[in-house]
């Protein structure tokens, strides 16, 4: 997607860096055009082709604001590898358990995140399991013994894509022993049906404040980013200065928010160019009273409710297609694209899920079980109804 768009509108705007972000990572922002962008992740990917890995192999990204965790998410792609979400709240034992549960062979990172250090932690975690083979990070002042991917980009030329994606892993309520895999025809499928619900137009601007650290992180960014021709700006530690500034720059927006930020939003006057905003739930969560409403006076046009169902599945729905908590309070509700996400509540409050965009399984030792996209999946997640609505969405 990244480079067909780079072949028909070279100079669209792809990534926005936030402004603040030499204060936390010592690297300058860059705003990226389609093209420059597709140039850069064709130079990684040739670099990383050059590693001694079988095609398709499992590699780490820990996953940060700004457009090098995005640039190293498609370059894996385009190497013909599967990227693996590694969260960057994970300490050094969190990335051993997760780096040898997932069968990971290298990792990508900066050197410099919010004053942590992550490369120099990555050098520890090596020691710790001979697996990891590679490590590989954007400047400044890279740690010996890890590769340079500013040398890898300035050094290298470009290579033809990967044909397909391979996939992709992330961790099941960020647990390093619960590694998720999903083919990649699920996660384009996951982002065809939050798109549909959305509605985010070519060059309009997705403004998140969630890391591509998951399925909820990446869905509602970059992939709705790429497949709908969308610019992405990713906002670094959060400042609530420097998100108004974002949000009054001219164009149409998407802000993508944690729903735990509902009501600063609903107390603030939104700009006229914010077209939709999307509450990220993590579950389990309280369904609390809507404080947004799409078309309200001061508010944003539309408003989306995404609900992560660990890695599971991801629901989306509109506040003007009603309350999501009347939704799931149906024992079986009606599911607007069941082909691709149907769901299902059982008598004791339990989901489950099927269709094309909820076919993803645990890892079992590194290797993906195949399921067929008409089953069934159970989630430990139920709802606690009272007077018709789900008041609750509980771990089971």
């Amino acid at each position: 997607m990244l480079a067909a768009t780079a072949h028909a509108d070279p100079s669209r705007v792809a990534f926005i860096d936030p402004k603040d972000k030499v204060g936390w990572s010592g690297r300058s922002p860059i705003t990226w055009t389609y093209g420059s962008a597709a140039e850069i992740v064709a130079r990684l990917a040739s670099g990383m082709r050059q590693w001694r890995l079988a095609p398709a192999s499992r590699v780490g990204l820990i996953a940060a604001a700004g457009s090098e965790t995005v640039l190293s998410y498609l370059a894996i792609e385009a190497a013909g590898h599967i990227p693996c979400l590694l969260p960057l709240t994970w300490d050094e034992d969190a990335l051993v358990a997760g780096i040898q549960a997932a069968g990971i062979q290298a990792v990508l990172t900066q050197s410099r995140i919010a004053g942590m250090l992550p490369a120099e932690g990555l050098r520890r975690v090596a020691l710790r399991y001979f697996g990891l083979r590679y490590l590989a990070a954007f400047g400044p002042e890279v740690p010996d013994g890890v590769i340079s991917l500013d040398g890898m980009v300035l050094d290298g030329h470009g290579s033809p894509f990967a044909p397909s994606s391979a996939g992709l892993v992330t961790f099941a309520a960020a647990d390093p022993t619960q590694p998720v895999y999903r083919p990649a025809d699920a996660l384009i499928a996951s982002i065809a049906v939050h798109l549909a619900t959305i509605r985010i137009a070519p060059r309009d601007r997705i403004l998140t404040l969630l890391a591509p650290a998951d399925l909820r992180g990446l869905v509602t960014g970059l992939g709705a980013a790429l497949v709908a021709g969308a610019a992405l700006e990713t906002c670094g530690p959060f400042d609530a200065a420097h998100l108004a500034e974002a949000l009054a720059r001219p164009g149409p927006t998407h802000l993508v928010v944690p729903a735990a930020l509902e009501r600063n939003l609903a107390a603030s006057r939104c700009p006229p160019s914010l077209e939709s905003v999307t509450l990220a739930h993590r579950l389990p969560t309280r369904l609390t009273t809507r404080l947004l409403a799409p078309g309200a006076v001061h508010g944003p046009r539309r408003v989306i409710d995404v609900l992560a169902f660990d890695e599971a599945a991801l629901l989306t729905a509109s506040r003007a297609d009603g309350d999501v908590a009347h939704f799931l309070a149906d024992a079986h509700p009606l599911a607007p694209f069941p082909a691709l996400l149907d769901i299902a509540r059982d008598e004791d409050g339990r989901f489950a899920f099927r269709g094309r965009a909820s076919k993803a399984s645990p890892l079992q030792r590194g290797i993906p079980p195949e399921k067929a996209a008409d089953l069934w999946r159970a989630v430990p997640f139920a709802a606690k109804i009272f007077a018709g609505r789900a008041t609750e969405i509980l771990r089971c």
